[in-house]
Order: structure tokens, then sequence, then C-alpha cells
């Protein structure tokens, strides 16, 4: 099992960036059949072999993931995609 931790810094505001957080959901709900919800300010993600949260504050953003055995395997590539993604949508 294989985890994930990526954290970055934003001027977006915590309503900006939640809205943003919610695009990526949608979008990964879409793509990879991912379910989430809220529970605060914290996107709870999970699909068969991850789950994760995604912390939204008025300054910073937290992505935490857990890989299953199977797509430990891809925790790199993984891991520079929440990281390009991040730095796109939080610029």
């Amino acid at each position: 099992m294989a985890r994930i931790n990526v954290e970055r810094s934003h001027s977006l505001g915590r309503a900006a960036a939640r809205a943003k957080a919610e695009q990526l959901a949608e979008r990964l709900a879409k793509e990879y059949q991912v379910s989430y919800r809220w529970n605060g300010d914290t996107l709870e993600f999970k699909r068969s072999g991850a789950d994760g949260k995604i912390e939204v504050g008025e300054d910073r953003v937290r992505v935490e993931l857990k890989l299953g055995l199977l797509l430990s395997a891809m925790s790199g590539p993984i891991k520079r995609e929440i990281e390009q993604t991040l730095d796109e949508k939080l610029a």
C-alpha cells in the first residue's frame, strides 16, 4: 500500500479553492468512478483500490491518498499528476 501526500499554498481564499476541489471531484467521478462527499472543508473520496481526502484551507490545500496494492505500482505517475493539477488549478 502506498501513501501520497501533497500540499500546496494558494491565494484563492477558501471558497474559490473549495470550488476548484469540487470541479476536480466531479471530473474524477466521471473518469474514474470515484465517489466523494464533503465533510466540512474536507472532500473525502473513494474508489476501488484508492481512497483519500482533500483538505481545503484559506491559503493551503492538502491532498492525502492511499493506494491499494495494484495502484501502488503507479504511485509515481499519480503523484506527479496530482502535483501538476494542483499547480494549474491553484495558480
